[in-house]
Parts: C-alpha cells; sequence; structure tokens
C-alpha cells in the first residue's frame, strides 16, 4: 500500500466524483449523491472546511475520501461524545477493481494521520449506515471502536 496517496480533489476530478457516487455500489450507502456533488462543487466557498481529496494508487485515480472538523458541519450524530477536538471522516473506492482489496483500511489510516497532525484534534468519529459491514469491519481493522451508548465509531487519540 505504499503506493497509495491522497492528493487534493481539484476542478479535473469532478466529473470521475460524480461517477464514482452514482456507481451501485456507493450510491446504496449515500442517500442524496447529489448533495456530495454540491458539496465538491462548493469546496471554496460554503463548503470550504471539508478537506476532500482522490485516493491514487500507483498513479491511478480509485476513490474519493475527505475528513473535516465535526463541530464545523452542523451535524447532530455525536451522541454525548464532546464535539471540540471532534473529527469525522468520509470515504468511498470508486473503481470496483479495488473493491475488497484492503485499499479502504489504507484509505482510514492515510486519514487519521491527517488529523492526528491536526493541534485541536483528540477523536475521530464515523457513522457508517450498520448495514455496511465493509465500512464497519474496515473502521475496526484501523482502530475504531464502536462506541454502543453513541452508536458510532470512535478512535480517541
Amino acid at each position: 500500500m505504499e503506493k497509495l496517496r491522497l492528493r487534493l480533489l481539484n476542478d479535473e476530478d469532478v466529473e470521475l466524483f460524480a461517477k464514482w457516487v452514482q456507481k451501485d455500489h456507493v450510491a446504496k450507502w449515500y442517500e442524496q449523491p447529489m448533495d456530495w456533488i454540491d458539496e465538491i462543487n462548493k469546496r471554496h466557498s460554503e463548503f470550504n472546511w471539508l478537506h476532500h481529496y482522490i485516493v491514487a494508487y500507483d498513479d491511478k485515480d480509485i476513490g474519493f475520501c475527505q475528513y473535516y472538523e465535526y463541530k464545523q458541519s452542523g451535524e447532530e450524530w455525536h451522541g454525548d461524545i464532546e464535539i471540540n477536538g471532534t473529527y469525522s471522516i468520509d470515504y468511498l473506492i470508486g473503481d470496483t477493481e479495488y473493491l475488497r482489496k484492503g485499499f479502504g483500511k489504507a484509505i482510514v489510516k492515510k486519514l487519521m494521520e491527517m488529523i492526528i497532525a491536526e493541534p485541536n484534534a483528540e477523536r475521530i468519529i464515523v457513522e457508517p449506515d450498520p448495514d455496511n459491514a465493509a465500512s464497519c469491519n474496515t473502521l475496526l481493522s484501523a482502530g475504531f471502536k464502536y462506541d454502543e451508548a453513541n452508536k458510532l465509531y470512535l478512535f480517541v487519540i
């Protein structure tokens, strides 16, 4: 996985991202794929607090990921977890050739490294669809623990 890298998403990537979020294996986990496309298109204004990346492996674009400071999102799925110092992530593998080969864990680990470098980071929370076994298992294998009380995955830095 040493050939895996994250690069900032740019305007030329939007069309590829739009194709990925509409693929069956991705769209079933994201209720509003068009909302994601809108976020990407507004990444320099309204959604500039999100850090968007294209995942490349051996110079081939295979997926997308992002991280963000949770309190900036306005989301309210954190339960009783303190929001100051809390980050969250999203990730997907768009190229089906790279599914079920350990790339998800590698992507999550790269995102964790980036968040750990943030000066105020204390924890990472993620709330995948409970039926998305692949994503849930990916988080566990990357070191997250399932927080039963809050029904989310938690990594404490």
